[in-house]
């Protein structure tokens, strides 16, 4: 019985785990274009300041470029950009 026990745990925080690393990012790619085509991250952080947005940090992973920042309201949020062209794809 015991077993069982830890199986099931070991199962939940196998799968909490997964969908905190999916919550994390967009959850699919934001581009199909080659690294080679994105942008720098001080133009990406340039494009996304121009909009009125305040930086804190950029990551590119999984072909989507993150960016945490705050918003004119001064609250914080995750864009979700294409790093080819800084476009905003999605946000949080």
């Amino acid at each position: 019985m015991q077993r069982i026990v830890i199986a099931a745990a070991a199962v939940c925080v196998i799968a909490l785990g997964a969908a905190g690393a999916q919550a994390k990012s967009l959850g699919r790619a934001c581009t199909t274009a080659p690294e080679t085509q994105y942008l720098s991250t001080a133009e990406l952080k340039a494009r996304i300041e121009a909009q009125g947005y305040t930086v804190r940090e950029i990551e590119i992973e999984k072909a989507c470029a993150e960016v945490y920042a705050l918003d004119k309201a001064g609250a914080k949020v995750e864009l979700f950009l294409d790093p080819t062209n800084g476009s905003i794809v999605g946000s949080r």
